[in-house]
């Protein structure tokens, strides 16, 4: 019985081909979206799975509070935190303080820079579960200057030698290292990767004297999952002890280590994942996936008065309602079981392309994972089921002698779900297209905004310590080459700076402090960076040396103020200059100048007070060139840096490489959207095309009793697309309320953000009208311009 089902459902398959092809591509491309949204979600949601005491670990927010009311919440904290809570409170089985960086490592004659070294405590492997394959986990991070390399990283240096107690040189100032272990690569789907990882008493920053400077992720281990309340407890009323007297506090948040990477608002060592942007993935590819089955249940029932009469012979012989309804799903789930087929070849061949959209490392293997394959299970019977069950009904439910003698309903309840699926489709279809333009406007809107600095043709250099002794030098060699506009120093490039410290002013009291963000610059950093100073002067050179006096009591800082911080401090612009005012406890000094606010973070974020500060030291050198010959003037600058700067690479990039980065979700959030809006229009006007092919061919006597009556081609087309057209604009007005809500909802993520345009409702429905109209004239007019005596003819 079930071969002669799959027999008869594979000749009507094969019988009417132009419906097979649409329903089959159709759902082809639906599936395709949704196991590619599928592999890209299970993909985010197995971050840190593998890590066995996941459950038990928590990463420690810090918050401050200042009696001003001021606030500001950091994920990282001091190194007192951890040795102080691991003696206190009894919930803490253990933990570990971790910080990245970037360091030269140098090996003979190799020298690299690498960008993932990170520095951890030795109870590192007491807490996550990365498989060391040489060395000690107790001892291989005990003691300073001792680092564990990743397979990898030992293959890239070492070859098949043994590293174990290899030396490697590590930074400009060539610090040996010796090589205590190796240790698996990190997997894709973890939030920390890196390629070595040192010791954490190398950074001789193992000191308990203060709450305040934060610079260091901090991971506890927990006795139990349970003990996470009690401790939160704790720590607010310890706390409230520790700040008494202060006029400020401080509050410690435990952020659960399993829901960093999708819920936490604070990014761990790499950019986490917003779940938002899961959810609406997920939302877009069902809504294909559901056009795709709309396409298939219109053609079907379309289709049922073509097929009305195989239906009454069938049952005219004898067979049963049940076995009908059986046939047609047999059907459904033939043509299920091909389209899911294709797909899986359609995702084999864009699975590279996507990876490079997403940005993940995804493979065909994750394919064959028991969850995917029970996912397109699922999926294949629910689109047999839900797909095929309404044709099957309908025309299991025919009445043979009606059937037999024509009479069959063309009008009753199946046209009027046909129409209600079309306005599904488009109102979907245009959902998708204004989605997709809000969210170009909005990135444009991010590319274009005027930060307050410039930071077009900006090369970030690395800066350390051994080119800080002669740096005037360096910046003034620089300049000689041509094309070069000025050199700067500063602690973090201007997109991401991030330090917290404390401000006051000399009236306020010693226990008052505001919270602030705030960076270390040079003299020319301002004019490098295209800022506007509004009042007072710029630092000098002199004030850049003033302040490397080792007598603390003479030492007197300058400082340059955001309109922000200026205004946070109950003062105008030109009030500010010379006030005198504390950056900590130990950087007191005046105010030489205030700057017009700029975006030194992201547009999801308000512009805070800031504060520029000189000092001795840095991370990065800024070199501002010009457009012309780009390619000549960075040439020429790695030849004089190898001059000057033997010691490292010359590694650099290029400032607004920064800013995009901190737009990455957004960025690929709208490419997919481009490409998924795309596909369902053409999802939508595949079944738009095939109905419009349907009603033509049942209306073609019609059409050319009109036409032989006087009818133009014009009226044969108004005719024939007027009420498709309806629907598109039904489902237009349908769409527009739910989709301002959800773009504007969307849009509040961002403290700088465009307004959703009524224009942009017009061009987007219009757009969609357009094509939907061009696929059903293209049918309307070759019908309208056929031989009228060919049509009267027929039947």
């Amino acid at each position: 019985m079930i071969k002669n089902y799959l027999k008869t459902a594979w000749r009507n398959l094969w019988k009417n081909k132009t419906m097979a092809f649409i329903n089959i591509l159709g759902l082809m491309t639906g599936i395709s979206c949704c196991l590619l949204i599928g592999l890209y979600i299970q993909h985010e949601y197995s971050y840190d799975r593998f890590q066995q005491k996941g459950d038990r670990i928590a990463r420690v927010l810090m918050e401050y509070r200042f009696s001003s009311g001021d606030s500001k919440k950091v994920s990282v904290t001091s190194t007192k935190v951890l040795p102080v809570f691991v003696r206190t409170f009894p919930q803490v089985e253990t933990g570990v303080r971790m910080s990245d960086s970037k360091r030269v490592v140098s090996l003979g004659d190799k020298q690299f820079t690498e960008n993932h070294f990170m520095f951890a405590d030795s109870t590192f492997f007491d807490v996550f579960s990365f498989q060391l394959l040489q060395g000690h986990p107790k001892e291989a991070l005990s003691g300073i200057n001792k680092v564990i390399l990743t397979t990898a990283t030992a293959q890239k240096y070492f070859g098949a030698e043994n590293p174990l107690g290899k030396i490697l040189l590590v930074g400009g100032d060539a610090v040996p290292f010796e090589v205590t272990g190796v240790m698996q690569n990190c997997p894709s789907n973890s939030q920390m990767k890196f390629d070595f990882l040192a010791s954490f008493s190398s950074l001789k920053a193992n000191q308990e004297k203060t709450w305040w400077n934060a610079n260091y992720t901090t991971f506890l281990l927990l006795k139990n999952e349970a003990a996470s309340k009690t401790l939160q407890t704790s720590l607010s009323a310890y706390m409230k002890k520790e700040m008494a007297g202060t006029n400020a506090s401080i509050e410690f948040i435990l952020d659960p280590f399993n829901r960093i990477h999708l819920h936490s608002d604070f990014d761990s060592f790499e950019p986490n994942t917003n779940i938002t942007y899961l959810y609406i993935l997920t939302g877009v590819a069902l809504l294909i996936l559901a056009i795709a089955c709309f396409t298939y249940i219109n053609l079907s029932t379309a289709r049922s008065i073509d097929r009305g009469k195989e239906v009454g012979i069938r049952k005219a012989v004898g067979a049963l309602r049940q076995q009908i309804f059986r046939q047609f799903i047999g059907e459904s789930l033939l043509l299920s079981f091909l389209a899911v087929l294709l797909s899986a070849l359609v995702v084999m061949l864009v699975l590279p392309a996507f990876n490079q959209l997403a940005g993940t490392g995804l493979s065909m293997r994750s394919l064959l994972s028991p969850a995917i394959l029970a996912f397109i299970a699922i999926m294949v019977a629910c689109i047999s089921f839900l797909a095929g069950s309404y044709p099957a009904l309908v025309l299991s439910a025919f009445i043979p002698a009606k059937v037999l003698k024509g009479a069959l309903n063309k009008n009753g309840s199946g046209n009027w779900l046909r129409k209600t699926l079309i306005v599904f489709q488009f109102g979907i279809s245009v959902f998708l297209v204004i989605a997709t333009f809000v969210i170009h406007q909005q990135m444009r809107y991010i590319q274009d905004k005027k930060l307050g600095y410039d930071r077009q043709q900006v090369l970030v250099l690395p800066l350390d310590s051994k080119m800080l002794t002669s740096f005037n030098t360096i910046k003034e060699e620089f300049k000689t080459i041509p094309g070069i506009v000025n050199v700067s120093r500063s602690g973090n490039p201007p997109t991401s700076i991030v330090s917290g410290y404390n401000m006051r002013s000399s009236t306020m009291p010693e226990t008052d402090n505001m919270s602030v963000t705030a960076d270390l610059i040079d003299e020319d950093y301002i004019k490098t960076m295209g800022m506007e100073l509004i009042a007072g002067s710029n630092l000098t050179r002199q004030d850049v040396a003033d302040i490397s006096r080792e007598d603390d009591t003479v030492r007197n800082f300058h400082f340059i103020l955001n309109e922000s911080a200026a205004k946070a401090l109950g003062w105008t612009p030109t009030e500010a200059i010379g006030k005198k005012m504390f950056l900590d406890a130990t950087r007191p000094g005046t105010v030489r100048g205030v700057i017009k606010d700029f975006h030194f973070q992201s547009l999801h974020l308000a512009i805070q007070p800031l504060v520029l500060f000189p000092e001795i030291w840095g991370r990065n050198v800024l070199v501002k060139v010009t457009g012309n010959n780009m390619a000549q003037t960075i040439q020429a600058l790695q030849a004089k840096w190898k001059t000057l700067v033997p010691h490292r690479p010359f590694d650099y990039h290029f400032l607004d490489e920064d800013y995009n980065k901190m737009y990455n979700a957004e960025i690929r959030l709208g490419k997919i959207m481009n490409l998924f809006a795309a596909i369902a229009i053409v999802l939508a006007c595949m079944g738009l095309f095939g109905l419009s092919h349907h009603a033509i061919q049942q209306r073609q006597k019609e059409i050319g009793i009109r036409k032989v009556l006087g009818a133009s081609v014009a009226q044969l087309l108004l005719l024939v697309s007027k009420g498709f057209m309806k629907l598109v604009l039904i489902a237009f007005a349908i769409t527009v309320p739910a989709t301002w809500w959800a773009m504007n909802k969307w849009l509040e993520d961002f403290a700088y953000r465009v307004n959703v345009s009524w224009l942009v409702f017009g061009v987007a429905g219009l757009l969609v009208l357009l094509i939907a109209a061009f696929t059903v004239s293209f049918q309307a007019i070759k019908a309208a311009l056929s031989n009228p005596v060919k049509s009267l003819r027929s039947e």
